[in-house]
């Protein structure tokens, strides 16, 4: 499988973000769940920034991706929550950018897009990512929650899984799929496991009405 990848603008609010129309897909997690590093991997190539300091990054990252010949998506890296450096006032912006995000990607066609030449975004739904070491955490759960209410449709992906034992990783996903009433894709970026049912996922997510 080829993957075309590229990064294409890191954005504080709505002004910034794309217009052109194209699909979106958002990733949702804890600061250190490892989503930079998924990103990664699912690409093929060092895309996405790693850091070893969680809560660094403030803005929301897009990068398009196209898979062999079918249309090309971006693929929305937000600020992780759970964890700000700089305490409560990072946590707070961070908060409000994905509300932000998700606000104007969800909300209804503007009808005066036509006339000012911006296209609505076709917003697919969030990847809800988790480490796999710590189901149930309060923060994850809150996000989940929250999406929920929001009407948007999300998907559990539990990350690290290389990380557990066989049985933990039998005892954990379990607990996952309980906690949140939904099938789990379990991953590892490291390893490589999961990454194909991964792409699956995510090609159904855009090609849903």
């Amino acid at each position: 499988m080829k993957v075309h990848s590229e990064f294409v603008t890191s954005a504080a609010g709505t002004a910034g973000f794309p217009t052109d129309g194209v699909p979106e897909l958002a990733m949702v997690g804890r600061s250190n769940v490892g989503k930079s590093t998924l990103i990664n991997a699912l690409v093929r190539q060092k895309l996405a920034r790693t850091s070893a300091a969680p809560g660094k990054t403030r803005l929301a990252n897009f990068y398009r991706v196209a898979v062999e010949s079918r249309p090309a998506f971006y693929l929305v890296d937000l600020p992780g929550y759970g964890y700000a450096r700089g305490g409560e006032k990072s946590r707070q912006e961070f908060d409000a950018l994905a509300a932000e995000y998700f606000s104007s990607r969800h909300a209804e066609e503007d009808p005066d897009a036509a006339a000012s030449g911006r296209k609505a975004p076709h917003f697919c739904g969030v990847l809800s990512l988790v480490d796999s070491r710590h189901p149930g955490l309060d923060a994850d759960r809150i996000a989940w929650t929250w999406l929920s209410r929001m009407g948007i449709e999300r998907h559990v992906v539990a990350t690290k899984v290389d990380k557990l034992t066989r049985a933990e990783r039998h005892r954990h996903l379990s607990e996952l799929e309980r906690l949140y009433s939904s099938p789990v894709t379990p991953v590892s970026a490291e390893t490589g496991e999961g990454l194909d049912a991964l792409w699956t996922l995510i090609a159904r997510l855009l090609t849903r009405p």
